[in-house]
This record gives C-alpha cells, sequence and structure tokens, in this order.
C-alpha cells in the first residue's frame, strides 16, 4: 500500500482503508468478535485509514473501533466517521450547529477520544449544500477542538461539486468504482485543484464486483442487498451502485474476463480505482480478517494497462451508464 496526505489535512493514509459499515450493521450476521478480528487484521496489514458512521449499528461501529484501538500500541490510524443520519426525519432544517454538536458529542464518547480526527456530512440533503451557517457551525466545532476537520460524504457528483465549494471542505466521499464512472470527470478534477480528499466507497458495488455473487445468493433480511434493492430504506445507489441486479450479474461476467491471472476479481477492481490519482483512500468493507487481508494485498497488483482500463470504460458506458451515469 501507498502511503500519502490526506489531502490538506496533517494526516498520512495508506491508499487503502477499512470500511466499518458491515462491522456496525446491515450487511447480514457479523458478530463484533468477526469485526474486531477483521479491524485487527486490516490494521495488521499497514491500514491507516478507518472509515466509520454514528448510525452503522446505532454506534456499534465506532466502539468496537474504540475497543480494539484500546488494546493497539503504536501509531494510531485516522478515523473518520460522519453525523446527520441519526436526524429523524432526516430533513435539512435538522443540520443545527446544536444537532450536529450532539452528534459529534456522542461519536466522541464511542470512539473515547477528546477530538474527532474527521466528521463528514452523511449524505445531507442537498439544500443542507446551500446553507453556510451548517458550514460555520462546523467551523466553529472545529476551532472548538472538537473535531479536527470536516468533509461531506455525497451521493451525487453535483454534490461534491457544491460541497467542495465551501473552503472548510477537506474530504469528500463518493461513490467510485467500475460501475460509477461518472466522478473521474469533472468532479475529481476539480477536487485535484482544491487539494480535497477523496474517499471512494462502495468500491466492490456491495460485492457485485467481488465476482463471488450469482442469481442464487441468499441475502439475509437483515441484509441491506435484501431490504434496500429498489430504494426502499435509504438512497439506491448505496446498494450495488444503484446497477439493476440482473444488469451487473451481465456485467460481472464481461469484467471478469479482463482479471489477471493469479487475481480476484475484489483486487481487481480495487486496483482499477486505485488507477485514479485523485483518490486518496479506497474503503473496501471485510467481514473477516480473510477479506480485510486481501483488500490490503490488492495495492500490491501491478498497474493495470490502458488497454485494459479501455475495456473497463467500454462495458460501463454500454450496459451501467445507461442505469446510473446521470442519477448520480
Amino acid at each position: 500500500m501507498k502511503h500519502h496526505a490526506f489531502g490538506r489535512m496533517p494526516f498520512t493514509v495508506t491508499n487503502v482503508g477499512f470500511g466499518a459499515w458491515q462491522i456496525g450493521g446491515s450487511w447480514g450476521d457479523i458478530s463484533e468478535a468477526d469485526g474486531r478480528a477483521a479491524l485487527n487484521a486490516a490494521l495488521d496489514a499497514g491500514m491507516t485509514f478507518i472509515d466509520t458512521a454514528d448510525v452503522y449499528g446505532d454506534g456499534r461501529s465506532e466502539k468496537i473501533i474504540a475497543d480494539v484501538l484500546k488494546t493497539r500500541s503504536g501509531e494510531r490510524p485516522m478515523v473518520a466517521t460522519k453525523a446527520g443520519r441519526r436526524l429523524n426525519p432526516h430533513v435539512a432544517e435538522g443540520y443545527t450547529k446544536a444537532n450536529l454538536e450532539g452528534f459529534i458529542d456522542r461519536s466522541l464518547t464511542n470512539l473515547a477520544v477528546d477530538s474527532l480526527d474527521l466528521v463528514q456530512l452523511h449524505c445531507p440533503p442537498r439544500d443542507v449544500l446551500y446553507q453556510p451557517e451548517v458550514f460555520e457551525g462546523l467551523s466553529e466545532l472545529q476551532k472548538a477542538g472538537k473535531i479536527k476537520g470536516y468533509g461531506v460524504s455525497v451521493e451525487k457528483v453535483e454534490d461534491g461539486l457544491k460541497a467542495i465549494e465551501y473552503p472548510g471542505v477537506v474530504s469528500i466521499q463518493i461513490i467510485y468504482n467500475i460501475f460509477r464512472q461518472r466522478p473521474d470527470h469533472l468532479f475529481f478534477q476539480e477536487a485535484r485543484r482544491r487539494n480535497v480528499a477523496i474517499i471512494a466507497r462502495v468500491p466492490l458495488a456491495s460485492g457485485l464486483l467481488s465476482g463471488k455473487i450469482t442469481r442464487d445468493t441468499h441475502f439475509a433480511s437483515d441484509d441491506h442487498r435484501n431490504f434496500n434493492r429498489n430504494g426502499e430504506a435509504f438512497d439506491v445507489g448505496e446498494t450495488f451502485a444503484g446497477v439493476p441486479f440482473e444488469v451487473g450479474l451481465q456485467a460481472v461476467e464481461e469484467v471478469r474476463k479482463l482479471v489477471p491471472e493469479g487475481a480476484t476479481m475484489a483486487a481487481f477492481a480495487l486496483r482499477w480505482i486505485l488507477m485514479s490519482d485523485a483518490v486518496t483512500v479506497v474503503i473496501p468493507g471485510a467481514r473477516n480478517p480473510e477479506q480485510a487481508k486481501a483488500n490490503a494485498a490488492a495495492a500490491d497488483l501491478a498497474p493495470l494497462s490502458a488497454d485494459v482500463m479501455s475495456a473497463t470504460r467500454e462495458i460501463y458506458e454500454r450496459l451501467i451508464a445507461p442505469h446510473v451515469h446521470q442519477r448520480w
């Protein structure tokens, strides 16, 4: 794994990090013991970036991270969390400084720290991005020492472009993978220009790009790949990257032909993301130590050739883009 600066912040992170949604919930039955083992394996492999959120398992993910880090010596990894999705209803009017400070205080307790490394607005309603007072409030909380920096996790490219207009926004988290290629156009160009860190999430399209899911795969009732297939609980783009399931399976079979001998499709998909120098860190999840180790090793794959990159673009434009490109 490569190490580099996290945008304008004084952190150095590995280009592959640990996405902690799975160990919190909504991915079927993953025990706390398995979650701890997966995170420890990721850290043992050298990862120095962890991404979580206060709603992942209603704080379970944050607490597991705190418990694991408490037992480890050496340099502490950068831990990014998110705030805002605890609002009910989740509306722009709820993004007040008081509410955000309450969420931040809760995460400080869960993560057992005095200051959060990074807090990200958690896919806020678009109107939030047109309320400067929200970002002024975050800057005040930063000056107060409760957070070291703040960013925004977004669903749409347009929201990312709007968010980075605020000078205090140091990072954007966005879905970017073989099935969601639109960010690597104007948005990445602007992020580079402003030295904004990019966190690439949903890198394997909820497992589709692992190549292990078939039409017969069963998803548990508490797995979002079951209950959010059509966007019933949150943005459908978070589940299979918004790609219709059957279309995704068809595209996976074409991508499979491009995977180099000896590599897994998951490693190939992660290496594809790292071909963009705009991506600061990619955050695949892991439900066990083996997956965490495999994610770290993906960074060691040889760079993909121009022909392979061109072939993935052709598959995207022919099969996937009609369903996702203009939507996100």
